[in-house]
């Protein structure tokens, strides 16, 4: 297994990075599992001693350009193709790496997705998903959270049938329950949206569906996948993520549950429903982030996620195809 990282990525590249690769070795003592770092090699050579004992467990590849934080993510990709987020999509598409990750420019990372390692056949619209926190310890899953603010019933059913695939072969989730995130538990509450997919997702076959989840049981177990549009996800998780802001790091709280909100402890969110696993990093990530990315990165290969995804949507492409006409 071939993880790619980009170590140029990030307001602390690409030195917390290589200390985040440090540490994921020094954990894992899985030979099979092999680093790719793709970065600037002149900047990363000095702290290269870091890593002296792993030598035979990872590998640098010269990326001399870095596409910055601010820059237009498809002006940034043609014109620096050998950039590290440009040279990492290039080395996934040919199968050198088996996952990619970059908590570099988001834009990006999001437009190589798209038009570079582009949808599984039968997607209409990869989505981004992200852990959330509940009290019993575990994580419920929240898509989409940001890649696509505005959507139709078609892609809030596709989202639960993504998300429940993925809470169940990645974050382990036996027969993961799925809800659509709405203002109330009833049938027929809403918006538009919201009142056109419940329908829909009653009759998604592959998810057991459990109807609608109020923002109050996001963080409980009512339901291991949580469905909505990427606005109001994207909300919910900025939200979620300033609650460990300020009550831990401002207010100096002490709780486990509190600790499960910071986002170093999940890494990155996954783009899900692309041909090849990519990971998107938080742009202050620190060592502890870049070692739950590569963890996140070695599940979705380990599990085959991609290739499950790819078979359950084929599977249905083949079923719709072979029904008679009129149905």
């Amino acid at each position: 297994m071939k993880i790619g990282l980009d170590i140029m990525g990030g307001d602390y590249a690409p030195s917390e990075a290589i200390k985040g690769v440090r540490q994921f070795l020094e954990q894992s003592a899985d030979p099979s599992v092999h680093i790719v770092l793709v970065g600037n090699a002149a900047e990363a050579a000095p702290l290269l001693a870091e890593l002296a004992p792993f030598q035979e467990r990872y590998t640098l590849v010269d990326a001399p350009e870095v596409i910055g934080m601010h820059e237009h993510p498809t002006k940034a990709l043609k014109e620096k193709p050998n950039s590290s987020i440009a040279m990492g999509f290039g080395m996934l598409l040919k199968g050198k790496i088996d996952v990619f990750m970059s908590a570099g420019n988001t834009g990006a990372m999001l437009v190589g997705s798209m038009y570079s390692v582009k949808a599984i056949d039968g997607i209409l619209r990869p989505t981004i998903a992200s852990p959330i926190p509940r009290l019993d310890g575990k994580f419920n899953l929240l898509l989409d959270v940001g890649i696509n603010a505005d959507c139709k019933p078609e892609h809030l059913v596709q989202f639960a049938q993504l998300g429940a695939l993925y809470s169940k072969h990645v974050l382990g989730h036996e027969d993961p329950a799925v809800a659509l995130l709405n203002l109330g538990e009833e049938e027929g509450k809403g918006n538009v949206l919201a009142q056109t997919t419940y329908p829909m997702l009653k009759e998604c076959q592959g998810i057991r569906f459990v109807g609608n989840a109020e923002g109050r049981d996001v963080f409980t177990n009512k339901a291991e996948v949580i469905v909505c549009e990427g606005f109001v996800g994207n909300v919910m998780l900025k939200m979620a993520e300033s609650l460990y802001d300020i009550l831990a790091i401002e207010k100096g709280f002490k709780d486990p549950f509190l600790d499960d909100f910071n986002f170093q402890k999940y890494g990155g969110t996954p783009i899900i429903g692309i041909n090849s696993p990519v990971i998107i990093g938080h742009g202050i990530s620190k060592a502890e982030a870049f070692v739950n990315m590569i963890k996140v990165g070695e599940k979705m290969v380990s599990s085959n996620i991609t290739g499950l995804i790819r078979e359950t949507f084929k599977q249905q492409a083949d079923a719709t195809a072979a029904e008679p006409a009129g149905n």
